[in-house]
């Protein structure tokens, strides 16, 4: 250790304040990376969780028009809402917004670095963590980039003719239909035009194909067609041909060429050296530089890409480039024009021409592995600051794309249909994953993280595009657990905007969720961080368990579709692939998905496919034809070892990639003959035509796949992960419904449970509970939007669990007449009697009501021990009870039912219900606001109106 390095720890040390639990996130990290104890039991980690293990939220600085006062201001607003860091993005200022002729601050300006020194030292102030985006906008980019260091992008232009015909083209035309339509064009792109082909329809040799280029005079090209259908190729490269979206002032203009090393370099140095020289280094007060979405809306080209693809595939893709490319459409994916877009080939020209495809999606993903990503990391490190990066997007690597870095990051969305009740059909039309939170990409970069055996997994969470206004703690706590199911250890909300209260209501809202003081259930919002904040802390210190691995079809994928825009591919290949890995936890066990490379790189031993401390049993490979023959050879020692193989509705038959492929096919397909002797550890599966989840159990049963804990009867909306420490192993289990209860018969494993006491943890509150597992069994009910954390652990008093049950004995429902008060969110309120409790929303008077609502009634009690529990019903909303003028409680999610010990009284009870509702319904109402009118009425952003209040029946038992 460093003599610095040693003085910095033994000041921290020596200061006691380790004992007392005071010191600010960043040094506890630096203790922690020096193995210096801070001797907390794992249930005081969760129950009382420190800053840096609270969710975070993106900080959006609106057109950076920033202030002290204001971002002191805001800073105190999150931390009072649980929330333990921000993640400082500079972006535009949003459209449809008032600035109030407040001035931009130009991104790393003087007076910019000025700001961030002041918001560092405010952060490290109220013991908050702060990390920096790379950049501003996505991707990065800046109109100071020479153009050499700017993205580009090779396209095609197809004009189909019929024969026989003398024609002429502009230049000009063939650009025009070249000219992607991406998302975020560059006003300044140039175009160059490669080459021009002249191509028959159907296409089966290259032989058939006529260069035409020598022919272009004058910006224009003669050309003469024979009888027959014919199509004039261009090819085409455009530079500069992105800008950077949403980017900053200072950050605005093109975008980065991530496949340069020397322009990525220069970039991440010109960020770091104007702040070090400006305020000296950002570490420690700096946790990670990030990179967010990698959004490079399919660039594909550098200089030396064709040299580069000769050196590592073996032959020359130039002349076939232009069959290999697809149109580009928006976010750069392949558009579906491309069934009619390009000539018809035959079957051999197709194979080929696929095989190479594949080897440039590949040689692309390795350079920008190498050249950006390696970059990145290096750059991270040399300022002594952790990388976090969304290291995933259109063609790169979706797990190997997250190996170096520290803190990888997948993203968790709000959208309609969550919570509700989806069918497999409509789960696998859609690729954003109908039903749910977490995206493709969740449990890929969760599975590369637990290759590389990180803990710390971060999301972006709660990304909001679709419900803005709508947000109820209920339905982020259904998307939040889904989240946390496919990994997700650290939270980082999307996203906080940047906002004077001087602001023209709602606010500056760039985009993501309302998280904003002026919101019905920001001052509730604690019990969600808190909730997620005891989750992160545990999980953070345990592992993620699996022992069966899944291969994706990724090699087959790209080579006829091309690489897609992760996590929201236009074509998801098998459409069926995520409920594999849903079936799997659904029913007991857990699983990883794994690459050819993790493959190649992994052991085996005694039947394990092992690759650093992960260990797997089993491999189900998902609709998988191709692989490369060391793949092959290593899944072959696999079997012969004692591990299996389950291939769903395929047997791989051939290698990746073209050159000398004749010979490669053949090794592929002499080694699956070879797993083949093992007819009861190489094993073909057919796919169901439905219920993945029972087809599952089927399997599970026929060939003894043991779960770690048996469910008796699964259900697609309850799944479960398990995570281990040296001492502890914690199931969570969540039920993901809106509308049903989940009860769980459950058995676990017995080498889990031996010599282990089973408690219930309750991340709501903080407590756990002792349960009694006789034999390893427990019966337990899930209500909707429900999880609980089971901890097999050595510690043996507690309270013993009791849960509050749906009814009981002398059951009476308070059906008389309810005073009402309702206090609207514009300030007026009004109070009625209601005869009957109803969801607001068929309540033509207050169908637009957005507020508290107060309902108050009496019941009489003769003896106050048969009265224990108070059950709300129906409940749309956060609900406060008081009884008898005492608190009995809030509750913000799942079934509303409270205790009443302690709190009834023999003769008359006065009961208090206060519902806060969400906003969507009156903001659909504020036709002259903007903003309100953008979010909730216009175009695909046209919500429906929300069912609201207490609709009960309220009993009491």
């Amino acid at each position: 250790m460093k003599r610095r390095d040693f003085l910095k720890h033994c000041s921290v040390a020596a200061s006691g304040l380790v004992l007392v639990n005071v010191l600010p996130s960043y040094a506890h990290a630096m203790l922690k990376e020096g193995n210096l104890p801070l001797n907390k039991s794992l249930f005081e980690i969760f129950s009382n969780p420190e800053n840096h293990y609270r969710p975070f939220v993106r900080w959006w600085w609106n057109g950076d028009k920033i202030e002290k006062s204001e971002l002191a201001r805001e800073l105190r607003i999150l931390k009072d809402a649980g929330i333990g860091g921000v993640e400082i993005n500079p972006i535009s200022f949003p459209s449809r917004t008032d600035d109030m002729n407040k001035p931009s601050v130009d991104w790393m300006s003087d007076e910019w670095i000025e700001l961030l020194k002041f918001t560092l030292e405010e952060a490290k102030s109220l013991g908050m963590t702060c990390d920096l985006l790379v950049g501003t906008g996505f991707p990065m980019g800046g109109d100071f980039l020479k153009k050499e260091e700017c993205s580009q992008i090779v396209v095609i232009a197809v004009k189909k003719l019929k024969g026989p015909l003398t024609t002429e083209f502009s230049l000009f035309d063939l650009y025009k239909e070249a000219d992607p339509a991406i998302t975020s064009p560059y006003s300044g792109r140039t175009m160059e035009m490669m080459e021009v082909k002249l191509v028959p329809d159907p296409l089966n040799s290259m032989d058939e194909v006529m260069n035409l280029s020598d022919q272009i005079k004058n910006g224009m090209i003669k050309v003469s067609i024979p009888k027959g259908d014919y199509a004039i190729y261009g090819l085409v490269k455009i530079q500069r041909f992105m800008s950077v979206i949403q980017g900053a002032p200072g950050g605005m203009g093109p975008v980065l060429n991530h496949y340069d090393t020397a322009a990525v370099k220069k970039y991440f140095n010109r960020m770091s050296d104007s702040i070090h020289q400006k305020i000296g280094p950002l570490a420690p007060n700096v946790r990670s530089f990030f990179v967010d979405s990698l959004e490079t809306e399919g660039t594909n080209w550098s200089n030396d890409m064709m040299s580069e693809f000769k050196r590592r595939r073996g032959y020359d893709l130039y002349p076939y480039l232009p069959f290999v490319l697809f149109k580009i459409g928006g976010m750069g994916n392949t558009t579906g024009q491309n069934i009619l877009y390009p000539v018809k080939s035959g079957p051999e020209f197709k194979k080929m021409i696929d095989r190479m495809r594949y080897d440039f999606e590949l040689t692309k993903a390795e350079i920008f592995e190498e050249r950006f990503v390696h970059t990145f990391v290096q750059w991270c490190k040399d300022n002594k600051i952790k990388s976090r990066a969304q290291a995933y997007g259109r063609g790169y690597f979706p797990l190997e794309g997250s190996f170096d870095i520290d803190i990888p990051e997948c993203e968790t969305w709000l959208k309609y249909g969550i919570g509700e009740d989806i069918s497999e059909e409509k789960f696998t039309q859609y690729p954003w994953h109908l039903g749910r939170g977490n995206t493709m990409i969740n449990k890929l970069v969760s599975s590369a993280a637990h290759l590389k055996d990180k803990k710390l997994i971060s999301s972006e969470e709660l990304t909001n595009t679709d419900m803005v206004f709508n947000e109820s703690l209920e339905i982020f706590k259904i998307a939040g657990d889904q989240s946390t199911i496919s990994g997700v250890t650290h939270p980082i909300f999307h996203g906080f905007n940047y906002s004077p209260p001087e602001a023209a209501f709602p606010g500056w809202i760039t985009y993501g969720g309302y998280f904003n003081e002026k919101n019905t259930m920001w001052p509730y919002f604690k019990h969600y961080t808190d909730y997620r904040a005891r989750l992160s802390a545990v999980l953070q210190q345990a592992s993620m368990f699996a022992d069966i691995a899944l291969l994706a079809p990724f090699t087959d994928q790209w080579s006829e579709y091309g690489a897609q825009m992760e996590p929201f591919p236009v074509m998801v290949s098998p459409a069926y692939q995520a409920l594999i890995w849903e079936s799997i936890h659904q029913n007991g066990n857990a699983c990883d998905y794994v690459s050819e490379r993790v493959i190649n790189d992994s052991e085996v031993k005694k039947g394990f496919l092992t690759y650093g401390k992960r260990k797997y049993h089993t491999l189900f490979l998902i609709e998988v034809h191709s692989l490369d023959t060391a793949t092959a050879s290593k899944l072959h020692d696999f079997v012969s070892s004692g591990g299996r193989i389950f291939c769903i509705e395929a047997t791989p038959d051939r290698s990746t990639g073209w050159n000398n492929y004749e010979k490669r096919d053949r090794e592929v397909r002499d080694w699956v003959t070879k797993m083949q002797a093992y007819p009861d550890r190489f094993i073909f599966l057919k796919k169901p035509a439905s219920d993945f989840l029972g087809w599952y159990k089927t399997v599970q049963e026929k060939y003894n796949i043991k779960p770690y804990v048996k469910i008796q009867s699964p259900k697609t909306f309850v799944t479960q992960v398990r995570y281990q420490t040296d001492k502890a192993d914690l199931f969570l289990f969540n039920n993901s419904s809106s509308k049903h209860n989940a009860p769980l018969d459950i058995t676990f494993e017995k080498e889990v449970i031996r010599h282990k006491r089973a408690w219930l943890w309750d991340a709501a509150t903080g407590k756990r509970f002792r349960l009694e597992l006789p034999e390893g069994r427990l019966h337990i009910d899930l209500g909707p939007a429900d999880s609980k954390l089971i901890v097999f652990d050595h510690d043996r008093k507690g309270i013993v669990w009791k849960d509050s049950p749906l009814t009981g004995n002398n059951s009476t429902e308070l059906n008389n007449t309810w005073d009402v008060e309702f206090r609207h969110y514009d300030g007026t309120i009004k109070k009625e009697e209601l005869n009957k409790l109803a969801d607001l929303k068929e309540l033509p008077a207050y169908v637009n009501f957005a507020g508290t609502v107060v309902y108050r009634n009496r019941f009489q009690s003769g003896d106050k021990s048969t009265i224990n529990y108070l059950n709300l019903g129906i409940v749309y909303g956060i609900c406060e009870v008081r009884i008898n003028g005492v608190e009995a409680g809030t509750q913000w999610f799942g079934r509303r039912i409270y205790p009443l010990e302690g709190l009834i009284r023999e003769g008359m009870n006065d009961i208090e219900i206060k519902v806060v509702t969400v906003m969507v319904n009156y903001m659909k109402t504020l036709k002259d606001n903007v903003v309100a009118q953008y979010w909730t009425n216009q175009k695909k952003k046209d919500q429906p109106l929300q069912s609201m209040g207490l609709a009960g029946p309220v009993t009491i038992y």
